[in-house]
């Protein structure tokens, strides 16, 4: 040991965990970047978001297909990890539903740009499409069986389909101002109700 109490590998450690918050900084400010500017956005935006040079932004990400890939399994693993965060945070089940397909909303109005930038890749496209149906239908799913359970929406909802049916009406969001998807959607969410 070091006079400072840390072992050998405690320097590696530490900068590995440097090295993957600056990672999820540069993630972070690529997606808030993207939902404002699209996904052919400027480097030197993203870069000012996150508060570097540019440099930094292309030794992580060397192309902008490496970027876009990075920020769509980042928001993919976001929103997972967001279904059972809310589900123990909620004050309800269907409260926690509402919340999470808000986080869904926003991360499928990035989606459809970056599915955009990723047409010339179909091989891509599909492991990245699989990877979010792997991720998202489970958590739905749970969040789903948690409200039906609790009576406060019907039981024969089926995730993938709710998810298709929000997915469609974030369709043109992202280029349409007077378009608010985030409204229609939580109709349908508040149409889950079990009726009285």
């Amino acid at each position: 040991m070091s006079e400072n109490g840390q072992g050998p590998g405690s320097s590696a450690k530490s900068k590995r965990k440097d090295a993957r918050r600056n990672q999820q900084t540069l993630l972070d400010a690529a997606a808030a970047v993207f939902v404002t500017s699209g996904v052919e956005a400027p480097v030197r935006d993203i870069a000012a978001e996150a508060g570097v040079g540019v440099g930094t932004i292309y030794r992580h990400f060397p192309t902008r297909a490496d970027l876009v890939i990075a920020v769509y399994r980042h928001q993919v693993d976001a929103c997972a990890e967001a279904g059972p965060a809310l589900l123990e945070t909620s004050p309800t089940p269907h409260g926690a539903l509402g919340l999470w397909v808000d986080t869904f909303v926003d991360f499928l109005v990035t989606k459809h740009g970056l599915a955009a930038a990723m047409q010339g890749d179909g091989a891509g496209f599909e492991t990245l499409h699989a990877y979010f149906l792997e991720r998202l239908v489970p958590v739905c799913t749970q969040l789903l069986d948690a409200a039906a359970a609790s009576g406060e929406i019907r039981s024969d909802l089926d995730a993938y389909q709710l998810m298709r049916g929000i997915g469609n009406l974030c369709i043109g969001a992202e280029s349409d101002p007077r378009y608010d998807a985030r409204r229609l959607v939580a109709l349908l969410v508040a149409g889950l109700r079990q009726p009285n």
